[in-house]
């Protein structure tokens, strides 16, 4: 399967990042079957932060292109993908944060039990 990811480039604590059509068994920065486009996450000005060749992006995507979770949200703020369902899954996803976190007090909370009752 192809998906849409980001590559990472530039030098030390100066990331570049270059979106690509790559094979999901490819390492990240492996083989690219096709540039897409890319964010620069230093540039001060918005407009020059991204570049994405959208007609590409719309082509691979029909192809079956699965974008990974970060090139989802980059994509569904220029409307290049269903954003209604990329809302519905973001919400399902904060709410599994939301028990993961409520299990995890509710476990550190019965530790504290247990530590003062030996005591």
């Amino acid at each position: 399967m192809v998906r849409l990811r980001f590559q990472r480039l530039g030098r030390h604590n100066r990331p570049f990042y270059r979106l690509a059509a790559i094979d999901q068994r490819t390492r990240r920065d492996g083989v690219v079957i096709e540039a897409l486009g890319w964010f620069n996450p230093i540039e001060k000005d918005e407009a020059k932060q991204i570049h994405i060749n959208e007609e590409r992006v719309k082509h691979w995507i029909a192809q079956g292109a699965q974008p990974t979770d970060t090139v989802r949200d980059f994509l569904a703020k220029r409307k290049l993908v269903d954003v209604a369902l990329w809302e519905k899954d973001r919400e399902h996803d904060r709410k599994r944060v939301e028990k993961k976190k409520a299990a995890e007090a509710a476990k550190a909370a019965a530790g504290e039990k247990k530590e003062e009752a030996k005591a």
